[in-house]
């Protein structure tokens, strides 16, 4: 697993997981760390830039062995870092194709392997439905954010989402800006700001 960072593990005293988008880069998604509060940053880089085929409203089946290969390698960063902090001081950031694996990781590992907060930043959870997910967070922290006319993520597939961890019992903020932007705006970093600085 390549994996990139910025600061020193050994030292960490809060990681972070950046989740890169499709056709991007373990080293790319690692900028936006000149915006966010000081912690301790690593990112996996995905196999030819691509964490699964398909778009994320594509059937499942259309996204494996792939989806399962980047589920494992975010679960090996997860571990990765789990040996320098409580799992409670790690927070998974994605964004796009990065977001929707961090999603779907996290409502998978509801109750199991809770983190210390989810940064959703254009993205959703994974398949052309939503799978049955079941689990308690805890109330951990969640955000959620996207535009309201986002050209690869459908504003019903965010709100769809926002709801599945509001029944895993997180403590969500989704915030839908407006246009059809797919990016990352200043309220969003500050948000996530808040919630490294809490963790």
């Amino acid at each position: 697993m390549e994996l990139k960072k910025k600061g020193e593990l050994n030292e960490a005293e809060k990681i972070v997981i950046l989740l890169h988008g499709r056709g991007a880069t373990a080293e790319g998604i690692l900028e936006i760390t000149e915006k966010l509060s000081e912690a301790c940053y690593i990112a996996p880089q995905a196999p030819g830039r691509t964490w699964y085929p398909q778009s994320f409203m594509a059937p499942r089946k259309q996204n494996q062995p792939e989806l399962e290969k980047a589920l494992e390698t975010l679960s090996q960063t997860v571990e990765k870092a789990s040996e320098h902090v409580e799992k409670e001081k790690i927070i998974l950031l994605g964004f796009s194709q990065g977001a929707c694996l961090a999603s779907e990781y996290m409502a998978k590992n509801a109750g199991k392997d809770n983190l210390g907060g989810l940064i959703v930043f254009s993205g959703g959870l994974i398949g052309e439905r939503i799978e049955s997910f079941s689990g308690d967070l805890d109330k951990m922290p969640v955000f959620i954010g996207c535009s309201e006319k986002d050209p690869h993520i459908p504003l019903e597939r965010v709100n769809e989402t926002a709801e599945v961890f509001k029944q895993l019992n997180a403590e969500v903020e989704k915030y839908i800006m407006e246009g059809s932007s797919h990016g990352i705006d200043g309220y969003e970093l500050d948000q996530a700001s808040k919630i490294i600085n809490n963790v």
